[in-house]
């Protein structure tokens, strides 16, 4: 029991994304997926990561 409610809900919703349009900005979305300017920010943080869990590893052993 219960579950009709929930059912009819998530096929009211689908229904929307199906059938409602929707304004893309496709400029935005390449850019997302293209990588701006922001990429370069990106790599520089991802080399600090590794610093962060750095304290977490067992000294080495020589």
């Amino acid at each position: 029991m219960g579950r009709g409610r929930a059912k009819a809900k998530q096929t009211k919703v689908a229904r929307d994304l199906k059938y409602r349009t929707h304004e893309t900005d496709f400029g935005a979305l390449a850019r997302e997926l293209h990588g701006g300017e922001d990429s370069s920010d990106e790599s520089s943080e991802a080399s600090d990561d590794y610093d962060d869990w750095s304290d977490y590893s067992e000294p080495r052993r020589d």
